[in-house]
């Protein structure tokens, strides 16, 4: 009799447990509390993108003396925050702490000629890339064919100056032995050292190469259109954050096929 007690109110909690109304959207309650958590949500709720960037990296970023922003990443991550009905907030941050900055959440996203690398590849996301590039040297225009080569530049008296933390400074540490390298702090000048005299040459993105030489006519990018290394440009974005990444390679393939990203690089090329 207790046997068949027991297997009867079993059945009747069976009974009442498939009853129950399923959690919303059929996922359960994990997959709610996921959907709640995504950027792409919380982000037009707050109304604000922030922002991470280096400023000190024209043409992709630059923060002017005013506190402003300027740059091609600048404008497409004005792009970005509108149509995600938000204000950008734009968050100082250094080549060194950047992709630390994204993955602690200090921002949304990182953006500002960032390079995909496989170590940072492992703390961030990054989103469709934004465009090819790769490392080349930039020196003085009479010393150009002096420094074609990495043999070239790699020689006791050559002084190899470069900025700290980023992709720059890993490249010279691991190609450059006998030559003599420098780190100068302030990206947004380190390009005079080499035009008065203090510093000889520097290997940064091809890119970077093309504008400063447009910026210091005594300074010629050598093998822009053949740099030593291939390498592609994105957007940080917190990991995990599906929906959000999602978003953003959407926005990144919209801007890059529709002519938008390349209006903006047209046009900052030519405000320098």
């Amino acid at each position: 009799m207790q046997r068949a007690a027991a297997l009867s109110a079993l059945v009747c909690l069976l009974v009442v447990t498939a009853a129950a109304p399923a959690a919303p959207g059929g996922g359960g309650r994990g997959h709610a509390d996921r959907a709640r958590s995504t950027l792409l949500d919380s982000v037009p709720r707050k109304g604000v993108l922030r922002v991470c960037t280096t400023g000190d990296y024209r043409p992709f970023t630059h923060r002017e003396a005013g506190g402003g922003h300027r740059g091609i990443d600048v404008d497409m991550a004005r792009d970005l925050a509108k149509s995600l009905d938000a204000e950008p907030r734009f968050v100082p941050t250094t080549w060194k702490e950047i992709v630390d900055d994204v993955a602690d959440r200090r921002c949304d996203i990182a953006v500002g000629g960032i390079s995909v690398t496989l170590p940072r590849a492992r703390t961030v996301y990054f989103s469709e890339p934004t465009r090819e590039d790769g490392k080349a040297p930039i020196a003085r225009c009479a010393d150009k064919d002096a420094y074609r080569t990495l043999q070239r530049i790699d020689r006791p008296g050559t002084r190899v100056v470069v900025n700290p933390g980023g992709t720059n400074e890993q490249f010279a540490r691991a190609h450059i032995k006998r030559a003599t390298i420098t780190v100068h702090p302030d990206n947004t000048t380190i390009f005079r050292e080499i035009a008065e005299g203090r510093a000889d040459v520097m290997i940064t993105d091809a890119s970077e190469t093309r504008y400063q030489a447009g910026l210091h006519p005594e300074l010629c990018a050598i093998r822009p259109d053949e740099p030593f290394t291939f390498a592609e440009k994105a957007y940080a974005l917190p990991r995990g954050d599906e929906p959000f990444k999602e978003y953003v390679d959407q926005f990144v393939h919209l801007a890059t096929h529709d002519g938008t990203y390349a209006a903006y690089e047209a046009r900052w090329m030519r405000s320098r």
